[in-house]
């Protein structure tokens, strides 16, 4: 009874074998889908009979796949996928995604690395680094930042989609003032420091020009936001404004 039982736990593990294993595959240079059913044929070469089998839903330009989740999904179509890579996420697009060509710029390599939008955001919200990760993709919009620290700390400039590529003109400066806030003008030069409060007479972030009103003449005068209620006017604003063009205030 235990030499049966042996043998047929032994030709069970014969059988799985191949099965586990699984036909290896590569990731495709260019991950689309047109359908809107993104299948492991849309995501994979040589995926043989298994092409068919859908992954996920794209209702979007582009949907955000868990490397690991697709990984699993082959592997129990039969595929092996090793990701030799050790990509975390997988943007599928349902289109070439061209960049504007450059003059004398080196061609777009295939299936790039751009930011993407882990989860959505709202508008007004602040990225933060967890909100953002790296994907492979086709190529990237002629705006798609090389860097995360450059929309770090930024606000949302209107709602944004978890899976989407990241755009410059997503964000802008963080608003730390809003219209008809009470704000601190402080001027410093040559040893002479003034301070006064005005009211806003709109909204700004860090480091933009904010139009302040003297409560007492009602004159107008134009400052620097410096932080939360906080703006400067004179020579140190100038310089501020002139080097911190890109300056951030990250909401925490």
């Amino acid at each position: 009874m235990k030499t049966k039982t042996f043998l047929l736990a032994a030709a069970l593990v014969s059988l799985a074998g191949p099965a586990i294993a699984g036909r290896p595959v590569t990731l495709k240079a260019d991950t689309a889908n047109a359908s809107g059913i993104v299948t492991l044929g849309d995501l994979f070469d040589d995926a043989g009979g298994a092409a068919a089998t859908p992954v996920a839903s794209r209702n979007g330009a582009s949907v955000a796949l868990d490397a690991s989740a697709v990984q699993a999904a082959a592997r129990r179509a039969g595929l092996d996928w090793a990701n030799a890579e050790g990509l975390k996420k997988i943007v599928v697009h349902g289109g070439p995604v061209m960049a504007a060509a450059v003059p004398g710029a080196p061609a777009a390599r295939s299936n790039i690395e751009v930011l993407t939008y882990a989860r959505s955001l709202t508008a007004g919200e602040i990225v933060q680094p967890s909100d953002l990760v790296w994907a492979k993709m086709a190529a990237a919009p002629a705006d798609s930042p090389a860097d995360a620290e450059a929309v770090i700390g930024q606000a949302a400039k209107r709602p944004l989609r978890a899976g989407a590529v990241v755009q410059a003109r997503d964000v802008g400066a963080a608003q730390v003032i809003k219209s008809g806030d009470i704000v601190t003008v402080s001027y410093d030069a040559d040893g002479v420091s003034l301070s006064m409060q005005g009211k806003a007479m709109g909204a700004a972030g860090v480091g933009e020009t904010l139009a302040v009103q003297n409560p007492v003449s009602k004159k107008v005068v134009q400052t620097v936001v410096t932080g939360p209620g906080q703006a400067a006017v004179g020579p140190g604003a100038d310089q501020m404004k002139a080097s911190n063009r890109s300056a951030r205030y990250a909401a925490r």
